[in-house]
């Protein structure tokens, strides 16, 4: 082939790549959550051996009880703090809003390209926590756990995926992406251990079994 076609050919096939992408067709992995790494699988079993079994009481529970967003820098506010740190070349207005950007959901495998597609996941929800332990928390401590940037318990993922979670423990719903599924108990245990909640058997149980393949 002679040369100068050849490159046209390149020249076609990377400007269709570039459309593809633009318009958000492309579902390959271009941008990669940043959840905070979780403790290992060994660290999570020894976590998980120490946490109390209760039964959970969903009692007074209110979503309102839990302050979000806060402001975490500047006039970014958590959920623009994720974006920003979960996204690939993530551009902000004056008001940290994402004008444009790509999310990579490890929950599923999905790409998006607009933060309308993406929902800031609270790893252990909130009504969890609250039927846990966290009914007894002032609303500052509620605060505080439903912001938390530190430990692996706010992450980036497509929306109607963190919609079908739910409020649901391991017990009942786990990434559909099978390889995530250790990295997603181990945090869970991890922020369960930090902030002193408890578990239910069935949740235990489910936790063992699957840091068992860890």
């Amino acid at each position: 082939m002679p040369k100068v076609y050849a490159r046209r050919r390149v020249s076609i096939l990377a400007a269709l790549t570039g459309l593809i992408a633009s318009v958000g067709l492309f579902n390959g992995p271009t941008a990669s959550a940043a959840l905070p790494t979780p403790v290992s699988a060994t660290t999570a079993r020894s976590y998980l051996a120490s946490l109390t079994v209760a039964t959970e009481n969903r009692t007074g529970y209110s979503r309102d009880l839990f302050p979000t967003w806060i402001t975490i820098s500047g006039t970014c506010n958590t959920r623009e703090y994720i974006l920003k740190r979960d996204g690939s070349n993530v551009v902000t207005d004056s008001s940290c809003a994402a004008t444009s950007g790509s999310w990579y959901s490890p929950y599923d495998g999905a790409t998006w390209y607009a933060a309308s597609d993406v929902d800031i996941d609270h790893l252990v929800p909130l009504a969890e926590a609250w039927d846990s332990g966290a009914s007894k928390w002032t609303t500052s401590q509620r605060q505080a756990f439903a912001n938390d940037i530190t430990r692996p318990q706010l992450l980036a993922v497509t929306d109607n995926v963190n919609q079908a979670k739910g409020d649901q423990d391991p017990a009942t719903w786990v990434p559909s992406r099978s390889s995530y599924v250790c990295t997603y108990v181990r945090a869970w245990v991890q922020v369960k251990y930090y902030y002193d909640l408890s578990v239910d058997s069935a949740e235990k149980n489910a936790l063992q079994n699957y840091l068992a393949g860890c």
